[in-house]
């Protein structure tokens, strides 16, 4: 083991939390709780902060698989202060293939990406056509993230509605794009689900996650309980 990645380790199980741990776990199913510490996320953030100073961060990034849940977190973390858009994304496709769960997989946003959204869109595409749940998974996120306001464009829907996977969470997450942009982008997303163009689980859930949002009005909640599938 290297030097830095004991003392990164060190530091996390100084921030332990066993309650939180117990209560993150419940959360993630695919998660061995053996790997998981239990540090919270602001704490995570604030020592990614305090470690992307160090020149052995480089080091850090290159240990996969990492033996912690936090680790994964924290490397997340790390990616997002690197401010070049072209060395995100390496370590991105370096890290991606190795994240095993949801909360990891959606807590990474980095704010360089702002900036390259053309760029970005042709490698969410290649995303997208990974063979790996959360790489698919966090693909579909960033456009949810970064192209539902000015930067939105009618094919971006498209993309999301012919992902086909038998992945739970995958299919959360296309719910959870659909949902969003009926929020947003109401008149471009209600004809997918006005011709059912989800799977049936797919398609109820992003109804219910769109009825549960605050963004969508009472008269397009009704509108929409009434194109549930039964």
């Amino acid at each position: 083991m290297s030097d830095i990645e004991k003392e990164i380790q060190h530091r996390l199980f100084e921030l332990q939390d066993l309650k939180y741990k117990e209560f993150s776990c419940k959360l993630m199913p695919t998660v061995n709780p053996e790997t998981v510490i239990g540090v919270r996320t602001p704490d995570l953030r604030k020592l990614a902060r305090e470690f992307s100073k160090m020149p052995e961060v480089s080091e850090f990034l290159k240990i996969l698989p990492h033996a912690y849940f936090e680790e994964n977190n924290l490397h997340g973390f790390l990616i997002e202060t690197i401010t070049d858009y072209d060395a995100v994304v390496a370590a991105l496709d370096e890290f991606l293939p190795y994240i095993d769960n949801w909360v990891t997989c959606d807590l990474i946003s980095p704010k360089v990406f702002k900036k390259h959204l053309h760029k970005l869109y042709g490698k969410i595409k290649a995303w997208l056509k990974s063979d790996r749940i959360y790489t698919v998974r966090f693909g579909i996120g960033m456009l949810m993230r970064f192209y539902l306001d000015d930067d939105f464009r009618s094919e971006m829907i498209e993309l999301v509605a012919c992902i086909r996977s038998k992945e739970y969470y995958v299919n959360m997450m296309i719910a959870w794009y659909f949902a969003t942009a009926l929020a947003k982008q109401y008149e471009a997303a209600l004809p997918y689900i006005q011709e059912q163009r989800l799977e049936k689980w797919t398609h109820n859930k992003a109804i219910q996650k769109a009825i549960e949002s605050y963004r969508i009005g009472t008269e397009e909640k009704a509108y929409l309980r009434t194109l549930k599938v039964k």
